[in-house]
């Protein structure tokens, strides 16, 4: 998709279509109110705008569409409409969903072109996060899955937007649509490795797409195979892969954009490629589902492929423990002990916690590197769907300083995180009488006593735990990977990236 800043007569603009936005005067009146740019074109058009809109066909409110032709005193062929909520009250989140809205018009329409006209009316608001959402938000509409469909992948007619713009915010919004794209290439890559099923997208393919990107984006990586893994005594991790005949690997991929003694960011995300639940077998409706359960790797992908293409000022680490979990003779049984690389001792006590399993010697690794901060990404817990649905992703954290950095780039990219507790009352749930840890707390509060048990083993840093099993993918029709929580994390990068 291709961007450009207009800063032209939108009056004198051939165009296929020109999008601008009008508001709803208020929550309860049917009455709407024009935008600066929608206000030109209803003078240029002798209050032709004005006479449409007193037929009631579109309220303003957030994400309602109504489609133009034939607008007097303009070159353009089409005017749509865009209602964008009430004046001066229009969020991220709201923008966001009006630009969806607006794209997906285009989108149906077949047009190859189009221009924007929604960024002039924002207040005193950050216009680079909000251009940002106009490239997010045609990526959110424009992307099409084709890996493992037959012939070819059908072309998208839409091919550029033009984003008209006083001129005085061209440097804020050139910046907010290059982030937009790289945040958006991000997603792509994000969504398609998480979406390949799980014969194709295994942990030798995830060790494989990370050596391109050594290629391709500049980035240093190295893996290590269970050999490798057995030098380092990582039982744990190793003690997840033993049911199936892939082999484990344990992916780093670091990209250096700062200072050589400037300490890394480090990223750690779950790559199990698939889930049966070895043992502890999970139930077999919707079990496909569990070639997501690499989720929180594949957005470790995802954000050092947005890191490097916006060359951030850091210093980042990604680290990826990938393996299958599977049912054989010679898969984990529940009552096994299994000794961590930290040489804690680990009772599994239900195969299916195995996502802990594989993370905690990936944080034990990550010591090496003297990260300045910590953040694991996981689709861990069930329980977190329980708690808090599909909206918003847990956040647990030893440290409210980093807790409220990964709350803060949340909100204000709409990829929300709620925080919740790693009390020690909660740790207690992990004791085993036969090792140091048990890998399950109990029924209770299951997501808390994931992040409790992740924890022990994070002593040592500021250290965050996103649980995203709720928000990394969809199901039911509209199954698919989401890319969260990509955008938090870059969000997130570059913020520390000014400080």
């Amino acid at each position: 998709m291709n961007f450009k800043i207009k800063l032209g007569n939108l009056f004198k603009t051939k165009s296929e279509c020109i999008v601008v936005g009008i508001y709803k005067k208020s929550e309860k009146s049917k009455d709407v109110e024009l935008t600066p740019p929608a206000n030109r074109i209803n003078e240029a058009s002798s209050g032709q705008i004005h006479q449409i809109l007193a037929r009631g066909d579109i309220d303003g409110s957030i994400g309602s569409t109504l489609l133009l032709y034939d607008i007097r005193g303009l070159s353009a062929k089409r005017i749509l409409l865009v209602g964008m909520g009430i004046q001066n009250e229009t969020t991220v989140q709201d923008f966001r969903k009006a630009a969806v809205a607006a794209v997906k018009v285009l989108v149906d329409r077949n047009l190859a072109s189009a221009d924007m006209a929604i960024l002039d009316d924002i207040g005193d608001q950050d216009r680079v996060i909000f251009a940002q959402q106009i490239a997010e938000a045609t990526h959110q509409v424009t992307y099409r899955y084709w890996e493992t469909k037959s012939g070819e992948k059908p072309a998208m007619q839409l091919a550029q937007i033009g984003v008209f713009i006083n001129r005085k915010y061209k440097d804020a919004v050139q910046k907010g649509i290059d982030q937009g794209l790289a945040i958006a290439n991000a997603l792509t890559y994000t969504k398609t490795l998480a979406n390949l099923p799980g014969n194709i997208c295994t942990p030798s393919y995830l060790a494989d797409r990370a050596r391109e990107l050594a290629k391709s984006h500049g980035l240093k990586v190295s893996v290590l195979d269970e050999k490798d893994m057995e030098k380092h005594k990582m039982g744990s991790l190793l003690s997840v892969s033993r049911g199936s005949v892939e082999p484990a690997k344990l992916i780093v991929m670091e990209y250096k954009g700062a200072e050589k003694n400037k300490r890394p960011v480090a990223l750690i995300g779950k790559g199990l490629t698939f889930d049966a639940g070895g043992i502890s077998i999970k139930p077999a409706s919707a079990m496909d589902e569990m070639k997501y359960d690499m989720c929180g790797g594949a957005s470790v992908f995802g954000a050092l492929i947005a890191a490097s293409e916006m060359k951030l000022p850091l210093n980042i680490v990604g680290i990826v423990p990938s393996s299958e979990n599977l049912p054989d003779g010679a898969a984990n049984k529940p009552g096994d002990i299994v000794t961590s690389m930290l040489g804690k001792t680990i009772e599994i006590l239900n195969t299916d916690a195995e996502g802990r399993l594989i993370l905690c010697d990936a944080i034990t690794y990550a010591k090496r590197y003297k990260p300045e901060v910590v953040v694991d990404i996981a689709t861990l817990t069930g329980a977190c769907i329980i708690a808090l649905g599909h909206h918003a992703s847990g956040l647990f954290s030893n440290s409210d300083e980093l807790a409220n950095e990964l709350l803060v780039a949340g909100e204000a990219v709409d990829d929300r995180a709620w925080r919740m507790p790693v009390w020690e009352s909660y740790t207690k749930q992990l004791k085993s009488n036969f090792a140091d840890l048990a890998n399950i707390g109990g029924r209770g509060a299951g997501a808390v006593t994931a992040a409790c048990f992740l924890q022990e083993f994070a002593k040592d840093f500021s250290w965050a735990h996103l649980d995203v099993a709720g928000t990394a993918w969809s199901s039911g029709s509209p199954k698919g990977a989401t890319g969260r929580p990509v955008p938090m994390l870059v969000e997130f990068l570059i913020r520390r990236s000014r400080s």
